[in-house]
């Protein structure tokens, strides 16, 4: 079985065998470890196939190369992929919680996610609701039944608004650091790509000292970060124990990427969310959340749970871009 494989990976890899399991014990797999399971389970389910009809950042851009939900989901596996396989750690795992860490993005981006955290009471994050749609919302609502590991690295890769390159391992598994810094590393990256094909920024924009140090294409920067990523966090392949084993980058890389990062808020993510189409967003989704609380019977079936205002949340979550603008045409004709 492949979980003999597994034996070769650094000491501070999570093996298979060593899984804390999962919600709902399941007989063990001939053929896959439970890692791949959780992969599989999560590639196959519908959460995960809406991703390609949800905003990164543009919403309804005009040309068919933007960042979708989707791509970043591939990019940000393959960029962690790398650094497993590198660090000797276990790549099957870090590929289940990259797969499965944006499945509860909502329509339009950040800025229907920063929509549902201000009028739902109970809060939102599309962390949280990435393990709500594993666990609860996915296969007629029994949930896909993930490992502990797959759920714990979804619900820890967020970062906050600040300083999001700092303090990283608070993440359960190494994988799951993985994950965490690889979401940070794809996302400065293809939002540079984005903005300058919007016509936001140039390249001549970008911060000269940072563009120096890790290179004037995405490319060069994404190897440049990974490769320090590596370096950095290299004596987690070591076979011996380690107190303190980490994934992380070296000072001077992680200033640069902070920078970038700052950068994108100042001059794209903040210019984004004024712009016209960014209200018209938030006006859709306030229509559906109205409309929803007011006729709760029109909810679909499948879309479980007692309190109505969480039911409408799940389901507003859910959408697409396109089902969202399409949904709030045919409701305003309808009432």
């Amino acid at each position: 079985m492949h979980e003999e494989r597994e034996e070769a990976l650094s000491l501070h890899a999570v093996k298979s065998r060593a899984s804390q399991g999962r919600q709902r014990p399941e007989d063990l797999c001939p053929i896959r470890t439970v890692f791949q399971r959780d992969r599989d389970r999560i590639i196959h389910c519908n959460a995960f196939r809406r991703l390609k009809h949800k905003t990164q950042v543009f919403i309804t851009p005009q040309g068919d190369h933007y960042v979708t939900r989707l791509t970043h989901t591939l990019e940000v596996s393959q960029i962690a992929r790398t650094i497993s396989r590198a660090l000797n750690l276990n790549e099957d795992l870090t590929e289940a919680i990259a797969l499965g860490h944006d499945l509860g993005h909502t329509p339009f981006g950040h800025i229907g996610e920063e929509f549902l955290n201000e009028i739902y009471p109970g809060g939102f994050s599309h962390n949280e609701q990435s393990l709500r749609v594993v666990d609860l919302l996915e296969n007629n609502g029994r949930g896909l039944n993930l490992t502990w590991e797959v759920r714990n690295g979804i619900v820890s890769h967020s970062k906050s608004s600040t300083g999001m390159l700092q303090n990283w391992g608070k993440v359960g598994t190494l994988e799951g650091e993985v994950v965490r810094i690889s979401d940070a590393v794809a996302y400065v990256n293809h939002d540079i790509d984005d903005a300058v094909r919007a016509g936001l920024i140039s390249p001549a924009d970008l911060p000269q000292d940072t563009v120096s140090l890790l290179g004037n294409s995405r490319s060069e920067r994404i190897n440049a970060m990974v490769g320090d990523i590596i370096t950095s966090s290299w004596m987690v392949r070591n076979p011996e124990p380690l107190p303190q084993p980490a994934i992380r980058m070296t000072p001077t890389v992680t200033e640069a990427t902070e920078v970038l990062r700052q950068f994108l808020f100042q001059n794209v993510y903040n210019v984004q969310a004024v712009r016209r189409n960014a209200r018209g967003a938030r006006a859709v989704l306030e229509r559906l959340y109205r409309y929803f609380l007011r006729y709760p019977e029109e909810l679909p079936s499948d879309i479980g749970g007692t309190e109505v205002e969480r039911r409408v949340v799940d389901y507003i979550a859910s959408m697409t871009d396109q089902y969202a603008n399409r949904l709030a045409r045919k409701l305003l004709r309808v009432k």
